[in-house]
């Protein structure tokens, strides 16, 4: 894998995060009394001694010898620890220590994290204690960025990065230990990779795992894999916990007056904001930016840090110059959600604001729409929300509802991820495991049955399995993107229809959901997928003729409202995209976007994957009724079509969720002579009786009235053969 130079986001991320002070370090001049560092050979610097005395402070240090004894004695080794108390940090280390010991024969080690951000900011840690480099002994690889090189020791990575490895590698041979941190988070790629496993640890006596957990899940994690030692990790101090009187009836505003109300008591060190969604995340960044000026000076400035779980934002740069920064206190406030306490780095935070509600998506497999729902935090989580004020002695905790809502409202603990989400892709995955002999997954939460059924029938649907349930040439070439099935049964089909070029651009921009505030300017008439596509040449040309590329990039997008860090993450993604299409040998046509025939062939390669998210206005005031299901929704107001005098009988969206406002986002228009010339047979036969289904039986009738001839004469079992031209998937040809 090839080293990366550190983007100006991440330069930006571990500037604002140092907690130094800025403390200028003194690097100690090589001697021969000096120490050596094993895994580089070099003496080590002042700064390691620095932050050595640092780690020997926190709670996890005194369990390290019991740790590496349990790790060679033993194949598994679960450590419950509270939140904060080292443990993400200082055992990877140990367990390179281990490898070193044992000359690497079994492999290096590897860290799962659930969030992205996590993984990069404990790599950029972690090597700074060990005295090493980023990008060559510690190193990281999260989706669509790489730092790691061969000799890379020890690696940070997602959990998904590490479920895709499997792909190539089911034996994961490549590792001596694996560690999975952040287990109670009870993800989709968390629980598959502890199912698989159990399966690799059987084939590989010598390889160890390490479980890094909540409390809470320690028992029922000693219970899935059997006797394995468990080693408690607990925090130094208990916060001090102070409840409302009573139940707010808008958590969110409560908050912010408790947050300047903390400020103006002109009690030092930072705050954390839990909030219920990631959309509070942005509206308090900006509410807390726009009361700055009416702040009193003297207290010192206040700077919200947006922490966002499902995606990396940049951390916006302080404007004023370092001198004058010095001159005032500067008290940091961290946003983020019930699931963002793994992204809290900082040291100083002795207040914490939890609002106790959380808003989150819950799948639905019989619509196949994300549900939104606003509920309490669980009993396990509010635990947590505690244990981030573990190292400081004078911590406070407000939580925004009163102490018997803990026990009447709050859940113990809330349902694993693969109960309540999506699992077309990891279906894809498993079966894509069951070539290499590890489909059988014994998860520690069964799916429901409903989705499991749901996700095999839309695979079938997209062609990516054969007669016999096992996956097709189709279904092996998608299972090599690391997107949705749909999109990559959209990028597969647009090989055939000659817009490769362009339907990547699409995959890249929705894969980082680029919200279009300001999208006049590059409105497509056919829709907001071709909307996408203007916004990204437009970039890309703002790109080419910025003087100080940049600061000019950076102007440029905030003139139109962009957020230039997504589209420079869509620009990586892109490029992650071609060589996939290159090593797997698929043809990436000529760009030829603006052409009436390129216009209609990237709507045939769209359809080829989302078919299943088709809509139509069925009074002609914007209210769009589901073809597979009675939902109605609106069209979302970042979408061009919104407030336009004409919009679209038929369209195709990418993504629709059942909220207060139910509605469908990144809308192109679609006509239904495509359509039917597109969907597979069997899912048209599929859905239920509508008037838009008759709609489109009419135009079957017409376009082939041989058909419908015959249809007079056959039974239903024949006509389900005959009402169709041959599908998509049938004529694709695969290079």
């Amino acid at each position: 894998m090839e080293v990366l130079s550190l983007s100006p986001e991440i330069h930006c991320f571990s500037e604002l995060l140092d907690c130094s002070d800025g403390d200028e370090e003194e690097i100690l001049v090589c001697g021969e009394d000096f120490e050596l560092n094993p895994f580089d050979g070099l003496p080590y610097s002042s700064r390691y001694y620095k932050l050595l005395k640092e780690r020997e402070e926190l709670p996890v240090w005194k369990e390290k010898q019991t740790f590496l004894e349990s790790l060679l004695h033993n194949q598994i080794v679960i450590v419950s620890g509270d939140a904060k108390t080292g443990k993400s940090s200082q055992i990877p280390q140990w367990c390179a220590e281990y490898c070193l010991s044992v000359r690497y024969q079994h492999g290096v080690v590897v860290c799962t994290q659930v969030h992205k951000q996590t993984a990069v900011r404990l790599a950029l840690r972690v090597a700074d204690e060990m005295d090493v480099n980023v990008g060559h002994e510690v190193g990281y690889f999260i989706p669509f960025e790489s730092c790691c090189t061969t000799e890379t020791i020890l690696r940070y990575c997602t959990d998904d990065m590490l479920q895709r490895e499997m792909m190539s590698t089911p034996l994961l041979n490549y590792y001596g230990v694996i560690i999975l941190d952040d287990v109670h988070e009870r993800t989709v790629a968390t629980d598959a990779l502890l199912a698989l496993l159990k399966d690799v640890l059987l084939s590989r006596p010598e390889l160890r795992l390490v479980i890094l957990t909540a409390p809470h899940m320690s028992s029922k994690m000693q219970q899935y894999y059997g006797s394995i030692p468990l080693i408690r990790v607990e925090s130094k101090h208990q916060a001090e916990v102070v409840y409302s009187c009573s139940i707010q009836k808008d958590p969110f505003l409560s908050a912010l007056r408790l947050l300047f109300e903390i400020h103006h008591s002109k009690e030092k060190e930072d705050i954390v904001v839990f909030l219920a969604c990631e959309q509070e995340i942005g509206k308090a960044h900006q509410m807390i930016r726009q009361e700055q000026s009416n702040l009193n000076p003297d207290l010192g400035e206040l700077i919200p840090v947006p922490l966002y779980p499902t995606k990396q934002d940049l951390i916006p740069k302080p404007h004023q110059d370092k001198q004058k920064s010095c001159e005032k206190y500067r008290r940091k406030v961290l946003l983020t959600t019930s699931f963002g306490e793994s992204l809290i780095w900082i040291k100083n935070v002795t207040f914490v604001i939890d609002v106790g509600v959380e808003r989150r998506k819950v799948y639905n497999p019989r619509i196949r729409a994300d549900s939104v729902i606003t509920q309490p935090i669980s009993k396990s989580r509010a635990e947590m929300h505690k244990q981030i004020l573990g190292m400081s002695s004078s911590g406070k905790i407000f939580c925004l509802y009163p102490e018997e809502f803990t026990c009447k409202e709050m859940k113990p603990h809330l349902p694993a991820k693969i109960q309540e989400s999506k699992l077309t892709s990891m279906v894809l995955f498993l079966k894509r495991m069951d070539i290499a002999g590890f489909g059988h997954c014994d998860f520690i939460s069964r799916p429901a049955p409903e989705s499991l059924m749901q996700a095999l029938e839309d695979l079938d649907y997209l062609a990516a399995l054969d007669n016999d349930g096992n996956l097709s040439e189709f279904g092996i070439i998608m299972s090599e993107f690391p997107l949705d099935p749909q999109l990559s049964k959209s990028i597969l089909a647009s090989c055939e229809f000659e817009c490769a070029d362009e339907m990547l651009t699409i995959a890249a921009m929705v894969t980082e959901e680029i919200a279009l505030t300001c999208w006049r300017k590059f409105s497509h008439p056919a829709g907001d997928h071709f909307t996408l596509i203007n916004v990204f040449n437009a970039f890309k040309e703002a790109s080419t003729n910025s003087t100080s590329q940049y600061y000019s990039t950076e102007k440029w997008c905030r003139d139109y409202f962009l957020s230039s860090s997504a589209l420079r993450m869509a620009e990586i993604i892109r490029a992650e995209l071609v060589e996939i299409m290159k090593r797997i040998e698929l043809p990436i046509s000529e760009p030829d976007f603006g052409s009436k025939e390129n216009i209609l062939n990237i709507k045939k390669s769209l359809l080829s994957g989302y078919f299943m998210h088709i809509a139509r206005d069925v009074d002609g005031s914007g209210n769009y009724l589901m073809l597979t299901h009675r939902q109605v929704a609106q069209l979302h107001p970042f979408s061009s079509y919104y407030n336009s005098r004409k919009i679209p009988e038929w369209v195709l969206f990418h993504e629709f969720s059942i909220s207060e406002d139910n509605s469908i986002r990144v809308v192109s228009e679609i006509s239904p002579d495509l359509f039917v010339e597109l969907v597979p047979q069997y899912y048209f036969s599929n859905l239920p009786p509508s008037e838009s289904k008759d709609i489109l039986q009419e135009v079957i009738n017409h376009l082939s009235p041989a058909s419908a001839m015959k249809e007079e004469q056959k039974t239903d079992d024949d006509k389900e053969n005959e009402q169709f031209p041959t599908p998509t998937e049938q004529r694709c040809i695969i290079q």
